[in-house]
């Protein structure tokens, strides 16, 4: 089967299992498509090849860089930047029990928590993220382990049907991104089932005011805010969640977010002050991450 052929079948599976999204399978079809973007009859092609040739490293790596994972594909291990198993063995014990859920992953990246929530006993996972490489990551991945009820679909959380119908959202690293993060949570909530629960990850500081860097943070531009983990409890609380619980909080290492063979561009290292690690070249704090968990009544 053609890339473009496993695509279509990979949406009409979707249909099958999320109905309320199926109004969006023209949209997808175009943003799949060749002429979306200068480099998806490249990535279009590696998929091609691992349809053939099963953990072909060449086309694996026209899908660079790799930011999530790691991936392993017999003896071919893909080093990503980050070390997201760790994030996953903080998270895992803390969710509810997934068995029988669906769940929605918003800025997934290539889906990897997707795999690893399927694993964990959830039915179904929809992961929206808008860059397209790292759905053609995703379909890579799934052309080599084997189609999943776990897809990557090139959207935003804005272009997404706004149906009360997952029993798990998560939303990580993607607030602090936001102009308006109350109304991102909102509509965490109104894709939440009543009885489900919200999984927030966000950069913060911990100080007693949140930060709103003037530029850039850690070099990334659009950083609009790093909250407290307090005003992530009272974003959530705004809008109708409960129960609201910090399960961890973790400062970002240089092991977990790193520069590697699969990931050429600049990483954390570059992105900290050299005479203080604990600074970013901005002279933030540098960065800690915290994941709070929360309720729809």
């Amino acid at each position: 089967m053609s890339a473009e052929g496993f695509i279509a079948a990979e949406l009409s599976r979707l249909d099958a299992c999320l109905p309320e999204w199926e109004r969006l399978r023209s949209t997808l079809l175009a943003r799949f498509s060749p002429s979306f973007h200068g480099d998806q009859k490249r990535w279009l092609s590696a998929i091609d090849t691992l349809q053939v040739e099963s953990c072909s490293e060449a086309a694996l790596r026209k899908l660079m860089p790799w930011r999530k994972g790691p991936w392993v594909f017999g003896d071919l291990v893909i080093d990503t930047e980050w070390r997201s198993d760790w994030k996953w063995a903080r998270l895992q014990p803390h969710l509810s029990l997934l068995t029988g859920k669906r769940v929605l992953d918003i800025g997934c990246g290539n889906g990897y928590f997707g795999w690893r929530l399927l694993e964990a006993g959830a039915h179904a996972v929809v992961g929206i993220d808008p860059t397209l490489l790292y759905c053609m990551q995703h379909l890579a991945v799934a052309t080599l382990q084997g189609s999943a009820n776990n897809w990557v679909l090139p959207l935003t959380l804005e272009e997404a049907p706004l149906s009360a119908c997952f029993g798990t959202v998560l939303s990580m690293g993607v607030i602090y991104h936001r102009r308006d993060p109350v109304d991102h949570v909102r509509r965490l909530f109104e894709c939440t089932m009543p009885g489900g629960e919200v999984v927030l990850e966000s950069l913060i500081v911990e100080a007693d005011e949140n930060l709103h860097p003037a530029d850039r943070y850690a070099r990334m531009r659009n950083v609009h805010v790093v909250p407290t983990t307090i005003q992530m409890i009272d974003w959530l609380e705004q809008v109708g969640f409960i129960n609201a619980d910090v399960v961890d909080v973790t400062p970002t290492s240089f092991e977990e977010q790193r520069s590697t063979d699969w990931m050429r561009f600049e990483s954390l290292h570059e992105a900290l002050d050299p005479r203080d690690p604990l600074r970013t070249v901005e002279g933030h704090p540098a960065p800690v991450r915290a994941i709070v968990i929360a309720q729809r009544p």
